[in-house]
């Protein structure tokens, strides 16, 4: 008889397994997207949008912070006093931003002087410390890293799509700057959308990044309604 059970609760093990990180991946992308949704990290995710390159690199190294971050307090949850929870994670969470930032420092220092204090400032992102301590403080260390990923990309999907709307309608081109992180050559693989544009220099100021959030997060309120429509009516 219990090796029956066993048989059986095998199989619904690995399927609840895999549920959880289906909506692991699902929330990170799109339910609870922090960019759109939780609207969340507000400061970098405008001030840094204005090109593709700089909004995917501080996307990435988010990412990378927030992967890192999850798993080293999914592994030590359990050691550390309830108390005190909130200065031990910012500690951890300071300690691997530093290391982020050095090896930008080190590797890609043009890209690193051009996001400035954004990379350091990833330790006060309100993103990192909401996973922590909602996530991966409650969670296994599998799950946290998965977590801390995908809300990184998330993050990074929302940040370039900013970027490419802003640097297209501001400046009629894709990929500039992309000589800062992968050398002078890189120069030349700059997209020129239209012959002749000049730019809108809205597009790439302040306000230029706060009509673009909106429309983006109307965008994905329009598709959840259309998706909610088709759901009533299947015919």
């Amino acid at each position: 008889m219990s090796s029956q059970e066993n048989l059986v609760s095998a199989p619904a093990s690995m399927n609840d397994g895999r549920s959880q990180t289906r909506d692991i991946i699902v929330n990170g992308l799109w339910k609870q997207n922090p960019g759109i949704v939780q609207i969340l990290g507000m400061c970098p995710l405008l001030a840094i949008s204005n090109n593709l390159v700089n909004a995917l690199s501080l996307g990435l190294a988010t990412t990378a912070v927030m992967a890192m971050s999850n798993g080293a307090v999914a592994l030590v949850r359990n050691l550390i006093p309830h108390a005190i929870r909130i200065p031990v994670f910012i500690l951890i969470v300071a300690a691997l931003v530093t290391v982020v930032d050095l090896l930008m420092h080190a590797y890609l220092l043009s890209l690193y002087l051009v996001l400035g204090i954004f990379i350091p400032l990833i330790v006060t992102n309100c993103i990192v410390l909401a996973r922590v301590e909602a996530f991966a403080s409650k969670r296994s260390t599998w799950h946290s890293v998965l977590d801390g990923t995908f809300m990184g990309l998330g993050l990074t999907l929302v940040l370039v799509a900013l970027g490419v709307l802003r640097e297209a309608f501001g400046k009629g081109t894709l990929l500039s700057g992309l000589d800062l992180a992968l050398g002078p050559q890189a120069a030349a693989w700059t997209i020129k959308l239209a012959p002749g544009y000049d730019g809108f220099l809205l597009a790439i100021l302040p306000p230029g990044a706060f009509i673009g959030l909106g429309l983006l997060i109307a965008l994905r309120n329009w598709i959840d309604l259309r998706k909610k429509e088709h759901g009533q009516h299947p015919a």
